[in-house]
C-alpha cells in the first residue's frame, strides 16, 4: 500500500540479499500447496515490477475470485465423487456376518444420501457454467458472483456428508494410509481446505445472500 495511490500489485524477486524470505509451513495436506510464512524486509521494488495498474492492488486480486471458486467447486465435486465410487465398491465386496455390507440398510441409506448430494451439486454447477460460458467476465463479475459463492458453499457442505458417510461405511479403513481406505483417508484428512481456501463458508453464504439483497431491493413484493 503507498501512500499517493493506496494498494498496489508487486512482482518482489528474491535477488539474494534477504529482503525476501520463505518458510514452508507443514499443512495436513500436502507441501504442494506451497503454504509458507513470507517475510519482506527493505525491499526495493523497480517501477517495472508493478502488476497492472497503481491502485488497483485490491481490485486485481479480487477480479480472479469467482474463477477460482468455480475451478475449486469442479475439482471438489470430483473428488466427492471419487469418495462415493469407492463406497460403493468396497459395500458391494465387504463381507459382514457372511452378507455383503450393502445389505444392510443403513449403508444404502447412507449412499444414497452421498449420490443424491453429488449429483445435485453436480447439477447446480452445469447451470453456473453454461450461464458462464455466454457471458462476459464483467457480466460474470456483475450477476454470477453471488450464486458462484453459494455454489461453494454447497459443495463444501456436500463434501462434509461425503466425508462422514465414507468414513462409517469403510469403519476402521478409512483411517488407514494403505489399501482400500487410503482415498478416503485422504480425503477426510483434506476436504477442509476447500472449506477454508478461496472464502470460508459462512463468508460465502453470507457474501451471496448480501448479494440477493441488493439486487432484490427495487422489487416490490404483494403483501
Amino acid at each position: 500500500r503507498t501512500e499517493k495511490h493506496g494498494p498496489v500489485m508487486l512482482l518482489i524477486e528474491r535477488d539474494g540479499d534477504g529482503a525476501l524470505t520463505t518458510d514452508p509451513i507443514k499443512t495436513s495436506y500436502s507441501p504442494a500447496a506451497g503454504t509458507a510464512y513470507v517475510s519482506i524486509t527493505n525491499a526495493r521494488v523497480p517501477r517495472e515490477n508493478l502488476v497492472g495498474k497503481a491502485g488497483m492492488g485490491f481490485h486485481q486480486t479480487m477480479a480472479n475470485f469467482n474463477f477460482e471458486r468455480w475451478a475449486m467447486v469442479c475439482t471438489g465435486n470430483r473428488h466427492s465423487r471419487m469418495v462415493l465410487e469407492e463406497c460403493m465398491k468396497w459395500a458391494l465386496q465387504r463381507k459382514v456376518f457372511g452378507k455383503p455390507l450393502i445389505q444392510q440398510a443403513v449403508i444404502r441409506f447412507k449412499l444414497a444420501e452421498m449420490a443424491a448430494a453429488v449429483e445435485t451439486l453436480h447439477s447446480m454447477l452445469e447451470d453456473l457454467t453454461y450461464q458462464m460460458c455466454k457471458m462476459t467476465p464483467k457480466d460474470i463479475n456483475r450477476h454470477l458472483a453471488g450464486p458462484i459463492a453459494l455454489l461453494k458453499y454447497k459443495q463444501t457442505r456436500v463434501a462434509t456428508v461425503v466425508s462422514d458417510n465414507a468414513c462409517q461405511i469403510f469403519g476402521g479403513r478409512a483411517i488407514t494410509g494403505s489399501g482400500m481406505g487410503y482415498v478416503i483417508e485422504k480425503f477426510q484428512r483434506s476436504f477442509k481446505f476447500q472449506a477454508i481456501l478461496g472464502g470460508s463458508e459462512e463468508i460465502m453464504a453470507d457474501f451471496a445472500i448480501r448479494q440477493a439483497m441488493r439486487n432484490a431491493a427495487g422489487v416490490s413484493a404483494r403483501l
